[in-house]
Order: C-alpha cells, then structure tokens, then sequence
C-alpha cells in the first residue's frame, strides 16, 4: 500500500500524455476514453479517479500545454535582452521550430476551440487563459511602448501569432514563421529601406 501515492501521480501522467497525444494527433471528439485508458494501460476507474469528465481531462491536456508554453517560449523570450523587434521575433522563432516539427497540426488551443466552441465550461477556461498569456507576453515585449500604441500592437499581434499557426497547419511548414517575423518587425519598426 505505500506505493500508492507514487502509482496515481504515475498514473495520471500516463493518462495526460495518451489524450494529449491522441486528442492533438487524432481531434478531441474522435477520441473516446476508452481509447485513452487503453493507450495509457490505466482502468476506466482510475481515469474518473483522476479526472471527473473527459472535459475535465481536455482542460487538465490544455492547461499542461499551456505550462509547456511558458516554460519554452514565454521565459526564455522575456529573458532576452534588447528592442522589442527582437524579441518579439523571438517568439516567431519560436513558433518556427515547433513548426518544422514532426507531427504538427497547429495550435492545440485553436484546435481546442474549433472543438468546443462555447465559452462556459472547464476547457474554455483553459483556453481563454492561455489566450490571456500570449497576449501578456507580448504587452511585456512592448513595455516602452506608449499605452495606446502598445494596446493596438499587442492586438495586431495576437492576430500575427494565430494566424501564423493556422497558415502553418495549412502550408505543412515552417515558412509562416519566417514571414510573420518580418510582418512583426515591420509593425514594431516600419518599413526598411531597399538597398539602392
């Protein structure tokens, strides 16, 4: 019996990493939970132990995705130094190398909510704060910015990032990247002048 601590945090890691695997390879509402015990190799029991809903279990897939986010492109981006260019550009690097990855269907969280359209219940609170997050990085990004200004890049930003990672899903590339960090750049700094 003293193993049992240890075993359900086990567990429960089994379980997040086999529906998130499935929920973003395969789509949420195609996957049941049946299939996710069975990938996992947990009984039903001890996934409603877990989780009291497979909505449940989608937000708790979600949240920890939003975790991955901060610790891979938030910290590290508001950890470099310099113009808010550049750091921002940082972000579209980053997107770049989750791009070029094998295996990727675009934004988790998109995907998420194309699935669950609404805006009530326990994944669309996973969403919306994830969807506060991204736009908190990129207010910090733009902190020297006046208020007003940094209002209206942070939107048209917010904007740049979703539909970089839609064109990606759609293109099957990591180029979108490449082009929204130079429409970033173009927001932040204007224009660069042609080589004569």
């Amino acid at each position: 019996m003293a193993d049992e601590p240890t075993r359900l945090p086990a567990a429960r890691d089994r379980i997040l990493q086999a529906a998130a695997d499935l929920f973003y390879g395969e789509g949420i509402h195609a996957v049941g939970v049946d299939r996710v015990t069975a990938e996992s190799g947990v009984a039903k029991a001890t996934l409603y132990q877990q989780f009291r809903s497979k909505d449940e279990l989608v937000a708790a897939c979600l949240q920890r995705r939003a975790e991955d986010w901060r610790h891979a492109v938030a910290e590290p981006v508001l950890a470099i130094s310099g113009p808010a260019a550049r750091r921002v550009g940082a972000v579209f690097e980053r997107l770049g190398e989750a791009f070029a990855a094998p295996g990727y269907r675009g934004c988790p969280f998109i995907n998420a909510a194309a699935e669950y359209p609404g805006r009530d219940g326990p994944v669309a609170a996973v969403i919306a704060a994830h969807r506060a997050q991204v736009r908190g990085l990129f207010a910090d990004l733009l902190a020297a910015f006046p208020p007003a200004r940094r209002a209206a890049l942070t939107d048209q930003l917010v904007l740049l990032y979703d539909g970089t990672m839609v064109g990606a899903q759609l293109d099957q590339g990591p180029r979108a990247a490449q082009r929204a960090q130079a429409a970033a750049r173009h927001l932040l700094e204007g224009p660069r002048p042609r080589p004569r």
